[in-house]
């Protein structure tokens, strides 16, 4: 007599969704409870008194200010999908598709990454031209105080003492969140609502456009948008979600490298993201390679996926 085993069904998407939402939660708690004991220890109960320093990332609780960064990475973004998979009783390669890298396919997602610079660099400018309406004004103001309080924690993120700070950013900054977030948006997220919507361009673009507002930088919300699609178009394209998080670890690890090059050459790190000024034909052609090179990527995946 044969035995069919029957196949494992998953739980509704939208649960799926909240349940990560309650995991992440969760996970942000519990994790920043384990990283407020770590910086007490680090600084002593004085801290307490100091903790709005702390969290605005002042030079002088910077250490303190990076395990929180790292470990909230972890309790927010990778543990809640992997938890996730435990619900589902799945296998977490399996559930979120940790297929076999190809070569090919990696130096592809490299050139991609090169080609779509002055292109994501045009959505920068243009996305930094925002202005609101008069009666909106207030809203804008806000808007750009938390833009520059960004811009000042990320300066003191990335600047370099040592060679083991060049280290930790990379992980802290590089590494972590090139697994973390693509798990939770590209796994997550978008495996969900792709499940819920059955379409898939629309949970790419869903996916997307949650994964830049949890960002909270508004001047940089649309070129975010774009490389969380990017990100998405490459894990659908190729059934595997490692070339995500290696086109996210080389978006995020050139800022690391930038940084630590620039002080080097004792270059203010506040001139980092001004822009490097292409032509507009620079920034039209490198949209256009940039399109015909995810094209190129999805035949080159569909062709591997084939051969197996």
């Amino acid at each position: 007599m044969n035995f069919v085993t029957p196949k494992h069904e998953e739980i509704n998407p939208f649960l799926q969704l909240l349940l990560l939402l309650f995991y992440a939660v969760a996970g942000a708690f519990v994790f920043g409870i384990i990283a407020v004991v770590i910086c007490i220890a680090m600084y002593g109960m004085g801290l307490i008194s100091n903790f709005d320093l702390l969290l605005s990332g002042d030079a002088r609780y910077i250490s303190g200010f990076k395990v929180i960064q790292i470990l909230s990475s972890i309790g927010t973004f990778i543990l809640p999908p992997l938890a996730l998979a435990l619900t589902e009783r799945t296998k977490i390669t399996r559930f979120y598709s940790f297929k076999q890298p190809r070569v090919l396919l990696l130096a592809l997602v490299v050139v991609i990454m090169i080609v779509s610079m002055p292109f994501m660099e045009w959505t920068v400018i243009w996305n930094q031209k925002m202005a609101l309406p008069d009666f909106l004004k207030g809203i804008e103001a806000w808007m750009k105080e938390k833009e520059e309080l960004a811009a000042k924690m990320t300066i003191q993120l990335i600047t370099v003492r040592s060679n083991f700070d060049f280290l930790v950013n990379l992980v802290m900054i590089a590494v972590l969140p090139a697994i973390g977030e693509e798990l939770m948006f590209r796994g997550g997220v978008q495996r969900s609502l792709e499940r819920a919507f059955g379409n898939s361009h629309l949970a790419i673009w869903l996916s997307a456009i949650i994964f830049s507002a949890i960002h909270v930088q508004f001047y940089g919300f649309v070129p975010r948008m774009l490389l969380g699609a990017g990100f998405g178009y490459l894990y659908y394209f190729s059934g595997s979600i490692w070339y995500a998080m290696f086109a996210h670890f080389l978006n995020n690890a050139y800022a690391v490298c930038a940084a630590f090059y620039m002080q080097k050459h004792h270059m203010p790190l506040n001139k980092a993201d001004e822009p490097i000024g292409f032509p507009w034909y620079g920034y039209l052609i490198s949209a256009i390679i940039t399109i015909a090179l995810f094209k190129f990527f999805k035949d080159s995946a569909t062709r591997e996926r084939k051969l197996g």
